[in-house]
């Protein structure tokens, strides 16, 4: 393992995150919380992902979205959070804001993934949001993810915090 540029631990545990999200469910999925934080590694960013309370076992579709907007009425929830973060206007899914699935087992996820398709300081102020299915990763614009079932707002980590 001695090839690799640096440990990823090392990142995870001896640096402070510069940015977080705090994910709350939509009115259908109240306990499902979650934070992910977003650590600078190499020439983009290293997510941190931690949610509980999945309706079920199996993929979720996870996305940063254009705006940091999490509004929940009418009968989308989170529609105010726009489409899939694009800075390029590259098609699915190549947008930035396309991220692995999420894995559950027994309603929890965790997981630690690289993009090199952003720095944390480039998506503050938008979202990050679940999707009650898994992403495609084919279909357009988005994937065929399903509904939106939990959104944040990503927020710089202040040193007092």
């Amino acid at each position: 393992m001695s090839e690799l540029p640096s440990p990823l631990p090392q990142v995870l545990l001896e640096n402070h995150p510069t940015a977080f999200a705090l994910l709350q469910g939509d009115d259908a999925h109240p306990e499902l919380r979650g934070e992910l934080l977003f650590y600078p590694y190499q020439a983009g960013s290293l997510l941190a992902v931690r949610v509980v309370g999945l309706p079920h076992d199996g993929f979720f579709a996870l996305h940063i979205h254009e705006t940091g907007d999490c509004c929940t009425g009418g009968d989308l929830p989170f529609h105010c959070a726009g489409g899939h973060y694009n800075p390029t206007n590259t098609i699915h899914p190549e947008h930035a804001g396309d991220l692995p699935v999420l894995l559950s087992s027994s309603g929890c996820a965790y997981t630690i993934v690289y993009t090199g398709r952003f720095r944390p300081e480039q998506v503050l102020g938008h979202s990050v949001l679940i999707h009650g299915s898994p992403d495609d990763y084919h279909s357009q614009p988005a994937g065929n993810s399903g509904n939106r079932i939990a959104c944040g707002v990503i927020q710089g980590f202040s040193a007092a915090v």
